[in-house]
């Protein structure tokens, strides 16, 4: 099984750190291109069901639960999973004195298929998730300075 975990400090206030990073079709912008489309399909309560396009061409379906009150969000990929057999996601938002420490911790297993062991794509979501976690710190603390 994969794990990830990977934190940033944001200074800015929680409702607007909550708020911006589950706003889906900002992703394109917050994950630094990584995505052509993100687009919500669905929304029930605090249930998101949306999709996202890669560029490549690749789309795909996840939902999302958001627990504003409690400071966390729970994801999980829905058809197709491939490359994974299954990938699960938690964003923790931890108050400090400092900011919010915004947390992501990604559970998956490749599928058998695919072209990369659990452990390499271990590193490239290590390396995105850091790159991406900067890009969000940088466009949240310029909101929050308007």
């Amino acid at each position: 099984m994969g794990h990830t975990v990977n934190s940033i400090l944001i200074n800015a206030p929680y409702e607007l750190i909550f708020d911006i990073s589950n706003d889906i079709p900002r992703w394109t912008e917050l994950f630094g291109g990584e995505y052509t489309e993100a687009k919500i399909v669905r929304r029930e309560g605090n249930r998101l069901t949306f999709q996202l396009t890669d560029n490549d061409g690749n789309s795909w379906q996840s939902f999302r639960l958001l627990f504003k009150d409690e400071h966390f969000t729970y994801a999980q990929k829905l058809e197709p999973t491939f490359p994974f057999k299954w990938m699960k996601i938690i964003w923790l938002y931890t108050p400090t004195p400092q900011g919010i420490l915004m947390t992501w911790i990604q559970d998956f297993t490749m599928d058998d298929k695919a072209k990369f062991n659990d452990e390499q794509v271990e590193g490239f979501i290590n390396k995105h998730s850091q790159d991406n976690l900067k890009i969000f710190k940088e466009v949240i603390e310029k909101e929050a300075a308007k």
